[in-house]
């Protein structure tokens, strides 16, 4: 049976997986909600929020709607699942339930999780603005630097680390006093872990899963992982130090027990988990869970896989992803993401984009991350604008393709990493 799909959000990651879907033979017609121009070109565009459930469902009944795939996070935390599946029981939906999107929508949550299910993770506790006392007591048992997260979602930029005890006494003071708003009304803080992300991401329908291709992002705006945290620069995949004896550690001791929890837990989850890890010393450790796929992870790893995803969607959704097998390209993928001069503070929005079809002419990928349409114009319309995405039979092959393809791309003040890849260069 032929689906008609539609993908909610407007991000690159959701063009990515929007592209992806499009090549699928079992698929009738695609749909985004709201989508951005790149969606345009390869699905019909909803004009709504992805956070208004009744915008989403009334564009379910008048499209039959089969699957729906949600990409942020925000809906999810929200419940749009449990929403969806109340209004449309025979729906297919790509997302956990309210429930299990508290992996990602409490820091205190997860961490209990995991604990509860012997998941390596970080020593913890959790503090609020009553107990700020207790808290920079704990602060002193611990060796800098400091973690300080905020409990909730902030955007991909509620975690602080300071190597100083007072700076990150007055950053809590701060976080409790509202700097990432509600988010922090909580704060976790957990022990140091020394070593390098990854970040893993898996498909479930809650008992069975698929490991899809991992990756590496990079958060920092300035080279040389410099600057402010931003949601992420640029990926690549797949990770040269993940290799086949890393990943089966990660797939005993954090896949198969996340699973296997949430299924003890009486957690209704199908859909993606992004597992963010670290790498210490060979061992895995998760830093946080994520309840959907990363972004711009996301327009690297969909790149990657061979089989079809759209089929690996539908058996996830109906419980029947044992039968599934994920193909793997034997390639590298490398992202490098265009920003808007100022971002991760303010920037100009409105500016017009050159040189879209000049870099598609060099065979690499442009995920619209942060574009609208301005009559025949594409503008942007975010911080982080655009998500050249490029394979090659190597990372510094792709690599290479990639920032040809940034080359070509221009708009007032545009600026982009130059350095993606090359902390990964001594691990070749």
């Amino acid at each position: 049976m032929a689906l008609n799909v539609l993908v909610l959000g407007s991000g690159g990651r959701e063009h990515a997986l929007a592209w992806k879907i499009s090549q699928s033979d079992s698929l009738a017609n695609l749909y985004c909600l709201p989508g951005n121009p790149g969606t345009a070109a390869i699905a019909t565009n909803i004009k709504a929020s992805a956070g208004d459930f009744e915008a989403v469902a009334a564009a379910v009944k008048a499209n039959a709607i089969d699957m729906v795939v949600v990409g942020p996070e925000d809906p999810l935390v929200n419940g749009i699942a449990d929403f969806l599946k109340e209004r449309f029981p025979k729906l297919m939906v790509v997302g956990p339930c309210r429930k299990g999107a508290m992996l990602e929508g409490s820091k205190e949550f997860a961490k209990d999780f995991m604990s509860r299910h012997s998941i390596p993770t970080a020593a913890y506790r959790a503090f609020t603005g009553e107990t700020l006392p207790q808290a920079k007591a704990f602060l002193k048992t611990l060796q800098p630097p400091y973690v300080l997260k905020a409990d909730g979602l902030a955007a991909g930029k509620g975690v602080v680390i300071l190597e100083d005890y007072d700076a990150a006494c007055k950053e809590l003071e701060e976080m409790f006093s509202g700097k990432f708003g509600a988010a922090s009304s909580k704060v976790v803080i957990e022990q140091f872990l020394s070593g390098i992300e990854v970040s893993v991401f898996v498909l479930t329908d809650g008992r069975d899963y698929l490991i899809l291709p991992e990756a590496k992002d990079y958060k920092r705006i300035g080279d040389g992982d410099t600057g402010l945290n931003t949601g992420g620069m640029g990926a690549v995949s797949p990770v040269p130090f993940a290799d086949a004896e890393f990943m089966k550690k990660v797939e005993e001791r954090i896949v198969k027990p996340t699973i296997a929890g949430l299924a003890a837990d009486g957690i209704d989850y199908k859909g993606f988990i992004f597992l963010g890890l670290m790498n210490c010393g060979g061992d895995p450790y998760v830093i946080e869970y994520n309840v959907r796929m990363g972004d711009p992870e996301t327009e690297s790893v969909m790149t990657r896989i061979g089989s079809d995803l759209l089929c690996h969607l539908a058996a996830a959704a109906k419980e029947e992803l044992g039968k599934e097998r994920i193909t793997i390209k034997n390639d590298a993928a490398v992202t490098v993401v265009v920003v808007s001069g100022g971002y991760p503070g303010h920037y100009p929005k409105g500016y017009p984009i050159s040189g879209l079809d000049d870099a598609a002419l060099l065979g690499v990928n442009l995920f619209h991350m942060g574009t609208s349409a301005a009559g025949d114009q594409v503008v942007t319309s975010g911080g982080r604008v655009l998500a050249v995405t490029a394979n090659g039979a190597d990372m510094n092959a792709a690599a290479r393709k990639a920032y040809e393809g940034v080359a070509k791309v221009a708009f007032q003040d545009c600026y982009h990493r130059s350095d993606i890849t090359k902390d990964l260069q001594k691990y070749i």
